[in-house]
């Protein structure tokens, strides 16, 4: 375990900050009037300075925010590189075509996600099971809905017969979600929406009975709870198709071992007739398992306990489960048809050199069932691997892939065939299909095509070495034939938390432009994801948090020392999560960044438990009521380690309707920040009222996030842009 940083640190600052004065050591920005407060944790006294900033209906709060968008405004706007970025990414964007993503199949069809530019948002498309998207039509169209573009479909399920869909839909990137029943031959609404489906606090799902008549979905307390819990106790109910929703009936959820943090996963995606509710605790990757039994009646398959991450019934009926039970990178479990019960289940896939990947918001399974076959999505240190066995657990080899690549999506077609994505960091999305009977993959027609070419780049995979002497993976893209002599802009992106893993992704016009400048984009696989398993998620958790600082670090040291660049070329960059890491990263080497861009982020330790998704936080960050949890919380906490230094410049970006990380964080952050910056370089923050957490954003919302992070980034550098 690394020790964490002494929580007394920040105490110069605040020390500092005692005073009422209210003019800010960056002489540009708005001054924020010192207010502090103290509060007093396991023993220690702690003050808060800005306090005030965190109440967005004051007056003050809004004036305050006002004055830093017109300050960062002024500045972005004025940067002489800003257009010509936004209108090549504009170019880029718009010429790109039509793509498809988030495959699910039912009865004759397969349901997809349609994206269009320049249309704002994604739309719902249906197709048939070649994959062909000539034979696609859109039946959701969110654009449709609002000229703005501020209408987004959080998630969809198609019913099994594929007559009708059901989809959450929410506003302004709050993904605050309303469920909408629609027929897919006509695209016409059939049924009363239903409110609270779909909170980022546990998110959102359903699952149909097999006949298609009617659902099990998750929802939010309306005015049977406080206005304070009404992002908490997810439950189950069931609706009957016609009825009215105020008719359906409570399911599941009251008896759960943790009811006011549970986020329950439904799905029945490969047998209709079996139901399963993944019930995870927060965030922190512990799960309950529940199954309807053939009377109807949840049954619990699996306590926190037994470890087991995953789980869905196949075509045969039969349970199958993922577990991490003396398995850190998982294994895969059978429990016969009408068997519920965890001790009769038999290992099918044993524990590999790979990572089974994790369940996610919108990818419940690592694996896909047909009637015979079992394709099981793994990591291998961040790159994607699908192994296909029998049912019985028989290897059948591996699906097809290209070096460096990430599979998404495994969906059954006919038969034991499988439509499979397929991605790389130069390379936009493509469906391939595996035949099971030969072996053998091809290309289907659902491909992206995109303008943007990176036949002048490669992908390098290097190591850095930590702190304590972790090798830390770095995915490193730059120009053929770059010279290492130290003078080259590099962006070094990091996450590192909740057992996320930075997976190959297409790159995409954001870092065309980059490379364009004559930049190097590196992505770093922190501890804290789970690039290489359950184990590496937990090195980078709770009191071990340090340990993601510590990687991010030594990869930027890595990044100097090979020649890549010097400090004064190096720009960081992180969102969520990831935020919470640049704050660490500039507060506790400040002097070792140009520039740092930190979107969405956490910043103050002490009190984000106290926010409704932070209370849903607590498995991943810990909390201040346990002592031990408190030290290291307090010892890293950025908002608290603002201590006079030479700062790199910061551009702080939050949204004013994200639900999953307060934007008080980032108002409180920027204020500390520009009062005790001696650097002259500008903090800057910048708030978009009409986007929340990211999820949902317009894309004119993104364009102009994307234009404004750019410019700022070349600007800090010295890098001039001229489009191709």
């Amino acid at each position: 375990m690394t020790s964490p940083i002494p929580f007394y640190r920040g105490t110069i600052l605040l020390a500092l900050l005692a005073a009422p004065a209210a003019l800010a050591s960056d002489p540009q920005a708005p001054p924020a009037a010192v207010k502090a407060v103290t509060d007093t944790y396991q023993g220690v006294s702690v003050s808060d300075p800005y306090r005030w900033l965190e109440d967005p209906t004051d007056p003050a709060v809004q004036k305050w925010s006002d004055s830093q968008n017109q300050r960062t405004r002024g500045y972005l706007d004025a940067l002489p590189s800003r257009a010509a970025i936004k209108d090549e990414l504009s170019k880029l964007i718009f010429a790109t075509s039509p793509s498809y993503y988030g495959l699910q199949r039912a009865g004759p069809s397969l349901f997809a996600m349609y994206n269009q530019p320049p249309k704002q948002q994604p739309m719902l498309a249906v197709m048939d099971l070649s994959a062909d998207p000539g034979s696609a039509r859109v039946v959701v169209d969110p654009n449709a809905m609002n000229a703005k573009g501020t209408t987004a479909i959080d998630w969809f399920a198609p019913s099994p017969d594929g007559k009708l869909v059901a989809a959450s839909l929410s506003e302004g990137g709050s993904e605050d979600g309303t469920l909408h029943v629609f027929e897919v031959p006509s695209g016409k609404e059939v049924e009363t929406p239903i409110p609270h489906v779909q909170y980022p606090t546990a998110g959102g799902s359903l699952a149909w009975r097999a006949d298609s008549k009617g659902f099990w979905y998750t929802r939010f307390p309306g005015s049977e709870r406080p206005e304070a819990d009404r992002h908490f106790y997810q439950q189950v109910f069931f609706h009957r198709l016609h009825d009215p929703p105020d008719r359906d009936a409570y399911s599941f959820g009251r008896e759960l071992p943790d009811p006011r943090v549970s986020e329950i996963l439904l799905n029945a995606d490969f047998d209709p007739t079996g139901v399963v509710a993944m019930v995870q605790k927060g965030d922190g990757g512990q799960y309950v398992v529940y199954a309807l039994d053939a009377g109807g009646h949840w049954v619990q398959v699996a306590r926190y306990e037994d470890r087991i991450i995953a789980a869905g019934f196949g075509p045969d009926h039969a349970l199958y489960l993922v577990s991490r039970r003396d398995a850190p990178h998982s294994r895969i479990l059978r429990l016969a048809p009408g068997d519920l019960k965890l001790a009769d289940a038999k290992v099918v896939v044993p524990e590999s050199d790979g990572t089974i990947e994790p369940v996610s918001e919108l990818d419940v399974l690592p694996f896909t069932l047909t009637a015979d076959r079992l394709y099981v999505k793994e990591l291998v240190g961040g790159p994607s691997r699908v192994n296909v066995f029998a049912l019985e657990g028989k290897p059948l080899g591996e699906l097809p892939l290209p070096d460096v690549a990430a599979v998404s999506e495994v969906v059954p077609a006919a038969g034991d065939a499988v439509v499979y994505s397929v991605e790389t960091f130069l390379r936009p999305r493509y469906y391939a299909h595996y035949d099971a009977a030969t072996g053998k993959s091809r290309e289907t027609k659902l491909v992206q095509t995109s303008p943007i070419s990176f036949d002048d780049a490669e992908v390098v995979r290097e190591f850095a070495t930590s702190k304590d002497g972790t090798q830390v993976p770095l995915n490193i893209v730059r120009q053929r034939g770059l010279k290492l002599d130290g003078r080259n802009p590099v962006l070094l992106y990091g996450y590192g938390g909740y057992g996320i893993s930075l997976i190959p992704k297409f790159l995409g016009a954001e870092r065309r432009v980059w490379l364009d400048g004559g930049g190097v984009y590196a992505i770093a696989n922190l501890r804290g994801g789970g690039e290489y398993g359950e184990n590496w998620h937990r090195q980078g958790a709770l009191t071990d948090k340090q340990n993601v600082f510590d990687d991010f670090f030594a990869a930027a040291q890595y990044m100097v020392k090979r020649g890549y660049t010097t400090p004064a070329r190096l720009a960081i960059m992180g969102a969520s999560n990831g935020g919470l890491l640049m704050g660490a990263e500039f507060t506790q080497h400040p002097g070792n960044f140009r520039a740092v861009v930190s979107n969405v982020g956490i910043y103050d330790m002490l009190r984000v438990e106290l926010d409704p998704n932070g209370a849903f936080n607590v498995t991943e960050f810990g909390s201040v009521k346990d002592p031990e949890q408190f030290r290291a919380l307090h010892g890293y906490s950025p908002y608290h380690h603002a201590a006079s230094a030479a700062y790199p410049a910061i551009l702080f970006m939050t949204g004013a309707n994200d639900g999953r990380v307060n934007p008080m964080q980032s108002r409180k952050m920027a204020a500390v920040v520009q009062a005790a910056t001696t650097s002259a370089r500008p903090i800057l923050l910048r708030t978009s009222s009409d986007s929340g957490h990211g999820h949902g954003s317009a894309l004119s919302v993104r364009i102009d996030q994307y234009a404004d992070y750019l410019s700022f980034l070349f600007d800090q550098l010295g890098m001039r842009y001229k489009a191709p």
